[in-house]
């Protein structure tokens, strides 16, 4: 514990407003190191929301983008999980997490800032989007899993459920007030300028980052090679059941999900007749879900128990989305797009804050990074044609036809999962991997194990 004198005075007077909302005393929020962490994220979200809706306003607005050209910028940014997920966790197990982690907000906020230059600079066209989607996907696949593992280093294993919880909460805050200043950031610069107040955020965000101290333990081995390492991470993931059954369920709502999200815009702006600020404001809606989801999501998941919770979330997304499908292009219609939202807030945080606790209960140490890039990669294969998917119903059949599909499929997702006996029946936190049984063909014996610490 620090002296009184050594905290920074901006977390001390955090500590007074704790003290005022009446926070007990083993609150994570009271830990110093969680809280910058946690500060992060919520800046970084923050800017997140700019671009969520600058970045295919641009598109569908500025540059007059087809559905199917919408639905190629969504495949360019999963692309990279694809193609990078699994060779980057075997990379991220034998280096240290943070830096990674604080590279790829700077990156981001590099990517971002990009797009008001080249408007600026007459070069903006959809070539230019498909480049910096592609480049924000890199970063989510390497940096997204270092800030998911260095989560693992902060926080205990049995308070990950909360963490997660508190972290959407830290989103679900910025999915309020976002929407609403990224609209009328939009409406008085444009979109494109409007990203460049995220890049900004993003690089406040890792400024933060650099005060978060960790404490990581690498483990390097003689003779590690690349391929092996690589078959051991897939291998532990095709080993645990749960795992297995998890990327299969995760994958579905993923490919429902990237249909929906493909067409969302141009149906509220086409179909609904909303313009870009109305857009900005509806998405508070979805805020407003996720807020109510990370404050009720942890005792949720502790009485219904993780499993049924993120099956749940499943059905919740697809009563949105079918919603939204049928909804007509009056009042009534732009009611059912802020619900579908809501909905979609509700349900993405009950998957999410589920799905990662329980992966990561269940994997030690050495295998986080390849653990959670081939759970990631796993869970966007699907994306892709999602989108692509999406696209092509939006541009060849109507824009509610691949609502429609998302939603009746997610329904159907929602039947299915609750099927896997390895998902439904999980009712608390499985333990730990023991680590040997795990790493399987890496605890060989005679290799040479240096335990390495680094902050």
């Amino acid at each position: 514990m620090l002296p009184k004198r050594q905290i920074p005075l901006v977390d001390r007077l955090l500590d007074r407003l704790l003290d005022l909302l009446r926070l007990p005393a083993g609150d994570l929020l009271r830990d110093l190191v969680y809280r910058r962490l946690w500060s992060s994220i919520l800046i970084s979200s923050l800017g997140g929301q700019i671009t969520l809706l600058a970045l295919p306003l641009t598109a569908a607005i500025l540059l007059h983008a087809s559905p199917t050209q919408m639905g190629w910028l969504t495949a360019m940014e999963i692309l990279p999980f694809v193609l990078f997920s699994l060779p980057s966790g075997v990379w991220l197990d034998r280096v240290r997490k943070l830096p990674v982690y604080i590279v790829g907000e700077v990156t981001l906020a590099v990517a971002v800032g990009s797009v008001p230059v080249a408007a600026w600079m007459g070069w903006l066209g959809m070539p230019w989007l498909y480049f910096v989607g592609f480049l924000l996907g890199t970063v989510y696949t390497v940096a997204g899993s270092a800030a998911q593992i260095v989560l693992t280093q902060v926080v205990s294993r049995d308070r990950l459920v909360e963490a997660h919880a508190k972290n959407a909460l830290a989103s679900s805050g910025a999915e309020v007030a976002g929407p609403g200043v990224a609209g009328a950031l939009i409406k008085l610069v444009g979109a494109p300028l409007a990203l460049a107040v995220d890049a900004l955020l993003l690089l406040s965000s890792a400024l933060i980052l650099r005060g978060v101290k960790v404490r990581e333990h690498l483990i390097r081995r003689e003779g590690a090679d690349f391929w092996r390492d690589l078959k051991a991470g897939v291998a532990f993931v095709r080993g645990e059941r749960m795992l297995v059954s998890l990327a299969c369920a995760v994958g579905g709502w993923q490919m429902f999900n990237q249909a929906a999200q493909v067409v969302q815009i141009l149906f509220a702006t086409r179909v609904l007749g909303l313009s870009a600020q109305s857009v900005g404001l509806s998405y508070i809606a979805l805020g407003a879900g996720t807020v109510l989801a990370s404050v009720f999501g942890h005792r949720i998941s502790r009485r219904l128990g993780p499993g049924p919770c993120l099956i749940s979330g499943f059905g919740i997304c697809g009563i949105g989305w079918t919603v939204l499908a049928f909804a007509p292009a009056n009042v009534w219609g732009v009611a059912a797009f802020g619900f579908a939202l809501f909905a979609f807030g509700v349900g993405a945080v009950f998957i999410f804050i589920n799905f990662l606790s329980l992966r990561q209960a269940v994997t030690p140490g050495p295998l986080l990074g390849r653990m959670t890039s081939t759970m990631r990669w796993l869970i966007l294969i699907p994306a892709g044609p999602g989108a692509l998917v999406g696209g092509w119903l939006g541009e060849h059949v109507h824009l509610r036809a691949a609502l429609l599909f998302a939603g009746v499929g997610a329904l159907l997702l929602t039947a299915l999962a609750w099927r896997m006996r390895s998902i439904r029946t999980v009712k608390e936190l499985p333990r730990i991997v023991e680590e040997e049984a795990a790493l399987g063909a890496e605890a060989q014996p005679g290799l040479n194990l240096q335990t390495v610490s680094g902050n």
